[in-house]
């Protein structure tokens, strides 16, 4: 099909709107799977961000003369995919706000890290076996204190208080085993710079092809094996319940070990 020169950044525009994945949509939030690759907001590079893109899927669908309003309540890594919520309204913007600085969306992260058989224990001292142990409930803790270097735009793990470090805490628990990788269901209890790849790292689980915290080798699409996998909030207007949850991103690993979990 030919296209006049003009034309082609329309036309490439247009896939884009029609590839992207919507899976939640009303008058005040929008929810979308963010692919590997795509900025959620506007950054140095120029690249057109995600929020933009969802702006004018926003003005194409509704017709809408003039700026379409979206608001960004919160940010996912470049090479990480997933869901990422969208405010369509000022309201819905102001509440979700909060509801994100107090805790009450709970988001779940899926990860793909080496088959690392680490030792747990139920010792409960944090400072020892990486920062981590074991709860009751099947998951184990990692707490570390983390320290954010801006110019590398890389964050450093330390198993106990360092100037200028913030605590970090998150929770995590097998979901399969492969012969290579292990598939980890992951929960931040706070939210800190690169904090999932960071810890998880420091407790010798490089998530698979993040090369920044010590993979061995890359993914040959540049992504890292991070997924936004589920979001849980009440809905910041209608105050109904929302869970969602995103698809597999298209590696077959992904597959693979949840059809693990699954036998």
């Amino acid at each position: 099909m030919f296209f006049p020169r003009l034309l082609v950044p329309l036309y490439a525009k247009l896939l884009h709107l029609t590839d992207m994945q919507v899976i939640y949509e009303d008058n005040h939030i929008i929810v979308v799977s963010k692919r590997s690759g795509e900025i959620v907001q506007g950054d140095k590079t120029g690249d057109e961000p995600l929020s933009e893109t969802v702006k004018a899927y926003l003005k194409e669908k509704y017709q809408k003369p003039g700026n379409v309003f979206l608001g960004v309540v919160h940010r996912l890594d470049r090479p990480v995919s997933g869901l990422v919520v969208f405010a369509r309204t000022s309201k819905a913007l102001t509440r979700l706000n909060k509801m994100f600085a107090s805790g009450e969306v709970h988001k779940t992260y899926w990860a793909i890290v080496n088959n690392n058989r680490l030792p747990i224990t139920n010792n409960r001292d944090t400072t020892q076996n990486n920062g981590y142990w074991l709860l009751d409930n099947g998951y184990c803790m990692l707490t570390h204190w983390l320290t954010r270097n801006e110019q590398q735009n890389k964050s450093y793990a330390y198993d106990h208080e360092v100037p200028n470090a913030k605590k970090a805490q998150l929770r995590y628990r097998l979901i399969a085993r492969g012969e290579r990788y292990q598939l980890l269901e992951v929960e931040l209890l706070t939210g800190r710079h690169h904090q999932i790849r960071c810890q998880l790292a420091a407790a010798g689980m490089p998530i698979r092809g993040d090369l920044k915290y010590g993979a061995p080798r890359s993914n040959t699409d540049g992504s890292i094996s991070l997924l936004s996998r589920r979001v849980q909030f009440v809905h910041p207007v209608s105050g109904q319940e929302i869970s969602l949850e995103a698809p597999l991103p298209d590696d077959p690993l992904w597959k693979k070990l949840l059809a693990m979990n699954n036998e």
